[in-house]
């Protein structure tokens, strides 16, 4: 995934509401790349009517559907972490304080929170939390390793063929370049903590 782009950009100048500018960083970035509607829905495998509906904030986008966007506007799904606070200049590529959190909202109410200062080099550590009921939706795949935690609740991820069901303090890890999906299958929020290396989601 191309980088140049966070060039003269600072996520965490962002406005404190980081659902509502979500569709705005992706109306903003596809016009920096000269690029339609109708061409980012064809190279996303998306609607444009959906990539609409995002873009003016009446809809969250699966997760499957940004990473698509993502990819075919040459950034990775970090690019489009947004959040409220400055962070002090020491503290700057080194501290994440709970109230600096860079977040996305997805549809169904699932929410990442970066753990990790966005221009991390190695590892990406993201907080996801899901409420009863809510997936993923399709599979999908990025490069790097992926390593899964469930602090509380239940996860039921499927990598490839395989399905496994995890339990809070289980943990699991497998290859993002291989097909994966979650849900939550409990009564209760599944929180789950992320890592993936090197950060290309």
């Amino acid at each position: 995934m191309a980088s140049d782009d966070h060039a003269g950009i600072n996520p965490s100048a962002d406005p404190a509401d980081g659902d509502a500018v979500l569709g705005e960083r992706i109306r903003d970035l596809r016009k920096r790349r000269k690029m339609t509607l109708a061409q980012l829905a064809d190279s996303a495998g998306l609607s444009t009517g959906y990539i609409s509906q995002i873009e003016r904030n009446l809809a969250y986008p699966s997760i499957p559907a940004l990473v698509g966007i993502a990819r075919s506007l040459g950034v990775t799904v970090q690019w489009f972490f947004a959040g409220a606070s400055r962070v002090p200049q020491d503290e700057h590529g080194y501290v994440v304080r709970r109230g600096n959190r860079l977040k996305i909202q997805y549809e169904q109410g699932i929410v990442d929170e970066l753990l990790t200062p966005k221009m991390s080099l190695q590892v990406e550590l993201i907080y996801t939390n899901l409420p009863p009921g809510s997936e993923s939706a399709e599979s999908y795949s990025h490069t790097g390793d992926g390593v899964g935690f469930v602090l509380s609740g239940e996860l039921e991820i499927w990598v490839g063929e395989r399905r496994f069901h995890l339990h809070e303090g289980d943990s699991c890890s497998y290859s993002a370049g291989e097909p994966h999906r979650y849900r939550n299958p409990g009564q209760r929020d599944a929180v789950v903590l992320w890592a993936i290396s090197p950060p290309n989601f």
